[in-house]
């Protein structure tokens, strides 16, 4: 069974976040604050949770590069097949850091992380993809546990209040 998930409204939604992006140091501070925070009024939104995990640390900092967080601290709602820093390290230094200059590229790696709706780990096993907010198709495949992009799902169904997080082990 394949089931499209719609991701016009958000990739209109980053469209416009892209045209406003924070300043490095805007970002940082968002980041920053992010860890700050306290969540005693309820469930906090995808950038906080990332920013408050050191395992998500260079998600984080992506985020804040490629001008995405005020996008995903927003309504949504979104999944975000989230890469650990574990996933980051696979990928050679000088190559993350050359990512991590070329905004536009970087911008697609994440969206492409990234599905309109919020998808829980029960849905996920149904599928066969999903449609990125980038505009890719992402491969889901259930044979042996779940991979997303050829990455493995190594924990599902973290809540946040605009939508859900599962983690990945590699960089799609």
């Amino acid at each position: 069974m394949t089931v499209r998930i719609a991701a016009v409204g958000t990739l209109l939604a980053l469209a416009g976040a892209a045209s406003a992006n924070p300043a490095p140091e805007t970002a940082k501070k968002m980041i920053d604050d992010g860890k700050k925070i306290v969540e005693s009024a309820g469930t906090p939104d995808i950038v906080t949770i990332a920013a408050s995990n050191p395992d998500f640390s260079t998600l984080a900092k992506l985020l804040g590069d490629a001008g995405l967080i005020e996008t995903l601290k927003g309504k949504g709602p979104f999944t975000v097949f989230a890469p650990t820093n574990a996933a980051f390290a696979k990928i050679p230094a000088a190559d993350l850091e050359a990512l991590g200059k070329n905004k536009e590229a970087l911008t697609s790696v994440l969206t492409y992380h990234v599905v309109s709706g919020n998808v829980l780990a029960a849905d996920v096993t149904k599928l066969t993809f999903a449609d990125t907010v980038n505009g890719q198709r992402l491969a889901i495949d259930t044979k042996d546990g779940v991979s997303v992009g050829g990455s493995k799902v190594t924990k599902t169904d973290i809540k946040a209040s605009n939508g859900m997080i599962h983690v990945v082990d590699t960089v799609m």
